[in-house]
């Protein structure tokens, strides 16, 4: 069996990037380049930049009129105006001409009156240098134009070639050289389709795009399997391309196939293997000669970590330039976040202003759910020294977005719907789009979000047997006298999802107890949960009683995918979710799924915006389209006692 890494220290961020800049000489690092200085936009200042000409480099007419001495008009005089004849008393000039000698001031033509050819008159006087751009006024020829380690902007630019500087000294960019790794990693260029256990390798890319954004080139070659000679081959050949800084995409963990340790310490010295994050931890930081060695983890969310909060600041560090973070804000977390003491965590929220509040649901926070960072509007942390954060408390959040994007945020929790998606997508269509975020936490879980003040809508479908009727028993018993409204948005079918051909014969939820079914349940609080355990209980089934009952997913196609994979055969879900991945589905119950409003919120724009898109026919056709939905009450405000629609109702449209 191949020998183990062993994480012998993890360090906290701030001590890790201590101990690199301690062993690299930036200077050094990032040698001086003359650029061409129409195309220095961007880059770093190696030195101070003095002018060569002045700007401008002779005094020259501000203003389209006449220039003239300023003294020979100080005698005239509204009713008694001065008469000046053409060359000697003044010269015809045009905004930017030389300053003819002997004339000190501009008069602008719309107060000059011709009177002939020749001859012009003045009702007010002129002072010296009116309207006079003077030699140097801008810049003088040996002043300091910028500073070295300045960030170059386009007017800078300008100023450059203002004062003569044609070419421009700057410092190197950092050179990135990405390796991925892995015998399961397939190359993204060659387009491939991904068999069980095989990934499409994504990651360079991602890290590629940060390291560009931050003033870096980056290169990135096809991935490399977990054999250690090559690997070292790999990285041989990145330090032989000059780059500054190699990045190893995998690798870094404990895994006896995690070779990037042994090949970074052949090359050189290892300084940090693990950091005090979550996620992030695997993180290695290496040095060879006076060149960056990192070792990125595998998974998504961990390399981004280990990129924004090892790499980049040691890049800015380099370059000796601070990229602007965005702006922080105060935001409410809508509920509660365990962390495990000692490691400081990295927490994606969706962020929206709900009321007067900034309000942040987390994010799935899996290491590898790169959705968890492109459905992010805000990253928080959470100190190492803290166990984690209750629900209402407020964190500090670094937003991901303009503060005011948030306003155009709404925020959807509560259970998992197809159509939802579609809204979120035609919001987006818009002339004046809205973000819709959404966060699945089942039926229940939206109630208390509305409860708690922590979202605009929330998606429900219970079903209360005793009544017979949907949502409303359970907003009396979650809500309680908070004055809401109920939009129905769909009635869907909700049913059992089987592979294609159901080669198990499944045909109700009696067959789920037969001992080769293996079923994949609805979490805790979801509607579709409390529906299955209903018709558990009226037939007399006991949960125990079926192979996978506590296996739960949070969405309806994180259950069809699971049928589909293979790691089970069947689940209870939408007939949207069959048909999106082309699965058999046998029908179980017909249900209404509605948006619960908080009235307080009703009137506001993105709310009626909202309540105008789901009334158009255009959209309820779309709805229909993706399977198992029936829109006759579709945009309606549902009250109690309205249970569902006819059946033979189901096509007649919004």
């Amino acid at each position: 069996m191949s020998q183990r890494n062993i994480y012998l220290e993890t360090v906290p961020i701030p001590e890790a990037l201590t101990r690199v800049k301690s062993r690299l000489d930036r200077d050094c690092l990032l040698q001086r380049e003359l650029i061409p200085a129409e195309e220095a936009a961007g880059r770093i200042t190696a030195e101070p930049i003095f002018a060569r000409y002045s700007s401008p480099t002779h005094h020259s007419a501000a203003m389209d009129g006449i220039a003239l001495a300023a003294e020979s008009t100080f005698g005239a005089r509204e009713g008694r105006p001065l008469a000046l004849r053409r060359n000697t008393g003044y010269i015809p000039v045009n905004t930017g001409d030389p300053l003819p000698s002997g004339c000190d001031a501009v008069v602008m033509i719309e107060y000059v009156e011709q009177l002939d050819q020749e001859t012009v008159q003045l009702e007010h006087p002129a002072f010296p240098w009116q309207h006079v751009r003077r030699i140097g006024e801008d810049i003088v020829a040996t002043e300091l134009l910028l500073p070295q380690n300045h960030r170059l902007t386009a007017y800078d630019i300008g100023a450059l070639l203002s004062g003569g500087i044609y070419e421009v000294p700057v410092r190197q960019r950092p050179r990135v050289h990405i390796v991925p790794t892995g015998d399961e990693i397939l190359d993204f260029t060659r387009r491939p389709n991904p068999e069980p256990g095989q990934v499409i390798e994504s990651n360079s890319q991602v890290l590629a795009s940060l390291a560009r954004s931050w003033g870096c080139t980056a290169a990135r070659v096809p991935p490399v399997p977990d054999d250690e000679d090559k690997l070292a081959q790999a990285l041989q050949e990145a330090l032989d391309s000059g780059a500054h800084i190699v990045v190893i995409g995998a690798g870094s963990s404990a895994g006896s196939r995690d070779f990037t340790r042994r090949v970074l310490e052949r090359f050189g010295t290892v300084l940090v293997h693990g950091i005090k994050a979550m996620p992030g931890k695997p993180t290695l930081v290496a040095v060879s000669g006076n060149r960056l060695l990192i070792g990125a983890p595998g998974y998504p969310v961990s390399a981004v970590i280990c990129f924004e909060e090892i790499l980049r600041p040691l890049v800015e560090w380099m370059t000796r330039c601070d990229k602007d973070r965005g702006p922080e804000a105060e935001v409410r977390l809508t509920r509660k976040v365990p962390s495990k003491l000692g490691q400081e965590e990295f927490l994606r929220l969706c962020v929206g202003q709900v009321g007067e509040e900034l309000v942040g649901t987390p994010l799935p926070r899996g290491a590898g759910l790169i959705t968890s960072l492109t459905r992010a509007q805000g990253m928080a942390r959470i100190p190492a020294e803290s166990e984690g954060k209750q629900a209402g408390e407020f964190l500090r959040t670094e937003l991901l977005v303009p503060r005011q994007e948030l306003e155009r945020v709404l925020v959807c929790v509560g259970s998992h719907d197809n159509t939802i998606d579609l809204l979120a997508n035609e919001l987006m269509g818009l002339e004046s789009p809205l973000t819709l975020t959404s966060t699945n936490v089942g039926s229940m879980g939206g109630l208390q979000a509305i409860r708690d003040g922590s979202a605009h809508l929330a998606g429900t479908h219970l079903f209360d047997p005793q009544s017979g009727e949907y949502n409303f028993p359970f907003l009396d018993r979650i809500i309680g006298d908070m004055p809401v409204t109920a939009v129905n948005l769909a009635i869907r079918h909700q049913g059992l999802l089987v592979a294609k051909g159901n080669p198990l014969g499944i045909r109700g939820i009696e067959d789920l107890t037969r001992e080769e079914v293996r079923f994949v349940n609805r979490q805790r609080g979801a509607g579709t949960r409390i529906l299955l355990d209903d018709a558990l209980n009226r037939h007399g089934i006991s949960g125990q009683s079926i192979q996978g009952y506590d296996r739960e997913e949070f969405t309806h196609m994180a259950v069809a995918v699971n049928v589909k994979s293979g790691v089970a055969d069947c689940g209870m879900g939408i007939h949207a979710a069959a048909k999106a991945l082309d699965l058999d589905f046998v029908p179980f119950a017909r249900e209404r799924y509605d948006l619960v409003i908080p009235r307080a919120f009703h009137e506001e724009p993105k709310i009626q915006t909202l309540l105008g898109l789901i009334r158009q026919p255009d959209l309820q056709t779309k709805i229909r389209d993706l399977g198992g939905y029936e829109t006759p009450w579709t945009g309606r405000i549902v009250r109690p006692g309205d249970g569902l629609p006819p059946e033979e109702d189901r096509e007649s449209g919004g």
